[in-house]
C-alpha cells in the first residue's frame, strides 16, 4: 500500500531523477561484473516452494526439500531436548548464552490521569555462558529430585519470561520431569484447574506471582507441597499454609550439588524421544484452558522446521526474548537459538524499547542496549509500532514528511523488483530501525494474522525481512513460515520441512479443494511435530486428532486456507469465525477485523454478528491520541470515558471505519452498522484477549452483553 504523495510535481520529478541516477550508478558495476544480487530475490520469490506430494489439489503439500521424507531433527541421534542442550553446551561452552539486565533503580511515577506507573533504570546485560547454564540446570534438576520430584511425574512452572525459566525447563528435560506451563496472566480459577488436573506437587514461580496470584489459591490445590521461587530473597516465608514448603532456586541448586544426596548422574533417568516434555496450558480463546501434551520428538521436529527457514543462524546472532515462554512460539524460538549457539537477552514488553512504559525517560530500553539480530513478535506489537511511527510521520514538518513518503514509496517499488535501497535506509529509515536496536536481520511474526499493511511497513522501515508464520500449540508452533526473500504479503508461506499440509473440503462454508483458481478447505497438519493430544481429554482428542494409515498423526486446525500456485498458504477464514446472517450471507469475522485494523483510529476491534440479525456490529478500542484530536476538531470535550460514550464520536468513528472497509473491498453486509467505543484497552490482564493477543470472543460477548442488546435494538 503506497502512502499518499501530496507533493509538488517538480519536487516529485526531481526525487525520481535522483533515485533513478542512484539506482543506475549502484547497479551498473554489479551488472557489468555479472552479479546476480539484484535479480536473486525476485527470482526466488516467484519460484515454487512446495508441491502437492499426491498431485491432487487437496495435497498433502510438502516443502521441496522434504518431498522424499519429512525432516525430524537437526542432527542424527539428537532427538531429545536434554541431548540437544548437552551438545550445544559442549560445542559453545564459553560462548555467552543467557543475558539479564540489572535493575539499578526503580520508583513509582504518578501520571496526569492519576494512574501510577512503575519506572526503572536498567544496567548492562550480565551473561551466563552455555557451560554455566548447563551446570545450573543440571544441579537444579538434581535438587528437585532431592525434594522428592519423581521422573515422569508432572512439575509446574508459573513464571515470567526470564533466564531462570529456561534453566528450570532444561533441568526438567534432563531429569524427565514433564513440565506443566501456565501463562503468568492466567486467572486463579484456570491455574487451580491446571494444577489439580496435572496433580502437581512441585511448582516453580517468581516472588511477585507467588504473592499476587498463587498465595490466594493454595488452599484449592491440595497436592501442592513444594514451591521454588527463582529469586534469592527472601529466604523465609511466614504466613503460608502448613504443608507448603517454600525454597529459593539457589538453595535447591546447592542441594543438588551435595554429593551425599544419593542422586548421582548415573541415576538420572534420561527421557526417551516419545516421553512428554511439556504439558502446555493454553489461554485459549474459548472455555477452560486445555493442556497440550508435547513430546521431546515433537519439539525437536518443530525446532528443526523453524530453524530451516532462518538462514545462517550462528553464534554471532543475538535474540531478544520478551514473549511468554509458556507460549510455544517463544519456547521454539529460544530452543532454536540454543541449538545454534545464539545469545538470548531477556526483556519484557514493558522495557523493550526506549519509549516503553517502564523505562525512565532518557534511559535505554532493552533493544537499544542488546541490539538484537533476531526477534519474534505477535502482530499486536507490530501494529503498535506501525501506528506509532505513522503518527510521528504526521507530526513531522513538511520537508521531513515529504522525504519520508517519497522514500517509502520508492523503496516499495524497489523491493517489488528485488532491489535494495541502502541510501534510503541510511538517510530516512535509520531512526525507525533503531527502535529495535538497529541490527535486526530477521523478524518472525506468529500467533495471529499480520495485516499486509503492517508487514509491508516492517519490511520497508525496519530494513529487514518479516517471516510470517502459521502454527498452533497442537503442532508445536510449526506449520508454515514464509521464506525471508519472499516479499509478498497476506500469506504465511510454504509448509516447513517437518510437516505436510492437506486441505479438507468444508461444504457448509463453501470451501472445496476443487475451487478455482486456488484449492481451498480446512487446514490439516500432519507430521512428527503434531503433539500427543490434550491432557486427560480423550473426547476432544478423538475430534481434533487422527492417525492415518501410515501411522502419521494429524491435527484438524479449524482454520480455512488456500494454496497458491507456488505452494504458499494463505489463511482466509476460520470455522468458528464464520457467521450466517439472517438473510443467508456468510460473514467472516476474522476477515472483517483484519481489514478494519488498518484504520488509524483503531487500536483493536472485535466484530460480532448474530444469526438472528441482519447486520454486523463491532467493539472498537480506539487510538486515544487520534480520537482526542478528532474530538477537538468536532468541539467535543470531556474525559476519555465520556468521549468513548459520546454517540457523536461513535458516529464519526463509524464513518471512518466504513471508508476503511470500502477501501479494503469488504462487502456491504460485512461492514459493521453500529459500534461501541471501549475506553479500556484489551490486554491479557483484562481476560478479553489471550497472551498472544487473540480475541476471546466468548468473554467479549459476555462482558459487553448490554451493548450488544443496545446495538441490536434491545432484542
Amino acid at each position: 500500500m503506497r502512502l499518499e504523495e501530496d507533493v509538488n510535481r517538480v519536487v516529485l520529478l526531481l526525487f525520481r531523477v535522483v533515485a533513478w541516477l542512484y539506482s543506475l550508478l549502484s547497479c551498473l558495476p554489479l551488472l557489468l561484473l555479472g552479479s546476480t544480487r539484484y535479480t536473486t530475490s525476485t527470482h526466488c520469490s516467484r519460484r515454487v516452494k512446495a508441491h502437492s506430494a499426491s498431485g491432487h489439489p487437496a495435497g498433502p503439500y510438502r516443502d521441496l526439500d522434504a518431498l522424499d521424507g519429512l525432516i525430524m531433527c537437526l542432527e542424527p541421534d539428537v532427538n531429545t531436548l536434554d541431548r540437544m542442550f548437552e551438545v550445544s553446551a559442549r560445542r559453545f561452552a564459553r560462548q555467552d548464552f543467557l543475558g539479564t539486565r540489572d535493575v539499578l533503580s526503580e520508583w513509582e511515577e504518578v501520571q496526569e490521569n492519576g494512574k501510577v506507573f512503575k519506572k526503572v533504570v536498567l544496567g548492562k546485560y550480565r551473561w551466563l555462558s552455555f557451560e554455566q547454564a548447563y551446570r545450573a540446570a543440571r544441579v537444579f534438576g538434581s535438587g528437585l529430585a532431592a525434594l522428592g520430584q519423581e521422573p515422569c511425574t508432572n512439575i509446574a512452572i508459573f513464571c515470567e519470561t526470564r533466564a531462570e525459566w529456561l534453566i528450570a525447563a532444561q533441568a526438567c528435560f534432563m531429569y524427565n520431569f514433564p513440565l506443566v506451563t501456565f501463562y503468568s496472566t492466567l486467572g486463579g480459577a484456570a491455574i487451580v484447574h491446571g494444577l489439580n488436573q496435572a496433580e502437581v506437587s512441585h511448582i516453580i514461580t517468581s516472588k511477585e506471582l507467588l504473592e499476587t496470584k498463587l498465595k490466594a489459591i493454595l488452599m484449592g490445590v491440595p497436592k501442592l507441597q513444594h514451591i521454588i521461587v527463582v529469586e534469592d530473597k527472601p529466604t523465609s516465608w511466614p504466613g503460608y499454609p502448613r504443608g507448603i514448603h517454600i525454597h529459593n532456586m539457589a538453595a535447591v541448586q546447592k542441594l543438588g550439588e551435595k554429593p551425599d544426596n544419593g542422586l548421582s548422574e548415573r541415576q538420572r533417568r534420561s527421557p526417551a524421544a516419545d516421553d512428554v516434555a511439556v504439558i502446555m496450558y493454553t489461554s485459549g480463546s474459548t472455555g477452560i484452558p486445555k493442556g497440550v501434551m508435547i513430546s521431546h520428538s515433537n519439539l525437536i521436529a518443530g525446532i528443526t522446521g523453524t530453524a530451516q527457514r532462518v538462514p545462517d543462524l550462528n553464534k554471532s546472532d543475538t535474540y531478544i526474548a520478551y514473549l511468554p515462554l509458556a507460549h510455544v512460539l517463544e519456547l521454539i524460538a529460544e530452543m532454536v537459538c540454543l541449538a545454534h549457539g545464539c545469545k538470548i537477552g531477556y526483556s519484557s514488553p514493558y522495557t523493550l524499547a526506549d519509549q516503553s512504559t517502564m523505562i525512565k525517560k532518557g534511559s535505554k530500553g532493552d533493544s537499544s542496549v542488546l541490539q538484537p539480530t533476531l526477534m519474534a513478535a505477535v502482530p499486536e506489537i507490530m501494529d503498535r509500532i506501525y501506528k506509532n511511527v505513522m503518527q510521528k510521520v504526521q507530526e513531522m514538518g513538511v520537508v521531513q514528511r515529504t522525504l519520508f513518503i517519497l522514500a517509502y514509496n520508492y523503496k516499495m517499488e524497489q523491493l517489488s523488483k528485488g532491489y535494495s535501497t541502502p541510501l534510503c535506509d541510511k538517510l530516512v529509515f535509520q531512526k525507525v530501525q533503531a527502535l529495535l536496536g538497529g541490527r535486526t536481520r530477521v523478524l518472525l511474526s506468529g500467533g495471529a494474522p499480520l495485516s499486509a499493511v503492517t508487514q509491508r511497513f516492517m519490511n520497508i522501515c525496519l530494513c529487514c525481512p518479516v517471516g510470517q508464520g502459521y502454527g498452533l500449540t497442537e503442532t508445536c508452533g510449526a506449520g508454515t513460515i514464509s521464506h525471508l526473500w519472499d516479499y509478498s504479503t497476506g500469506r504465511v508461506g510454504a509448509p516447513l520441512v517437518c510437516c505436510e499440509i492437506q486441505l479438507k473440503d468444508w461444504v457448509e462454508g463453501g470451501y472445496r479443494s476443487t475451487d478455482k483458481p486456488c484449492p481451498r478447505g480446512e487446514i490439516l497438519i500432519g507430521g512428527p511435530n503434531v503433539t500427543l493430544g490434550y491432557y486427560k481429554n480423550e473426547t476432544v482428542n478423538q475430534k481434533d486428532f487422527f492417525v492415518d494409515e501410515n501411522g502419521q498423526r494429524w491435527f484438524c486446525t479449524g482454520d480455512i486456507g488456500e494454496f497458491h500456485a507456488d505452494g504458499c498458504l494463505k489463511i482466509i477464514d476460520r470455522k468458528k469465525d464464520l457467521v450466517k446472517l439472517q438473510a443467508g450471507e456468510y460473514v467472516s469475522l476474522g476477515k472483517v477485523e483484519a481489514v478494519l485494523k488498518n484504520c488509524p483510529l483503531i487500536d483493536n476491534i472485535c466484530a460480532y454478528a448474530n444469526s438472528e440479525e441482519s447486520y454486523v456490529i463491532g467493539f472498537v478500542v480506539p487510538n486515544q491520541q487520534r480520537l482526542t484530536v478528532l474530538a477537538n476538531e468536532l468541539g467535543i470535550h470531556g474525559t476519555w470515558v465520556e468521549l468513548c460514550n459520546n454517540p457523536v464520536m461513535e458516529e464519526e468513528v463509524l464513518k471512518t471505519i466504513t471508508d476503511t472497509a470500502l477501501t479494503g473491498q469488504l462487502e456491504r453486509f460485512e461492514i459493521p452498522q453500529k459500534i461501541c467505543l471501549c475506553a479500556e484497552p484489551w490486554t491479557p490482564e483484562t481476560g478479553l484477549v489471550t497472551d498472544a493477543f487473540k480475541l476471546k470472543r466468548k468473554e467479549i460477548k459476555t462482558y459487553y452483553q448490554h451493548d450488544i442488546e443496545r446495538m441490536y435494538g434491545g432484542k
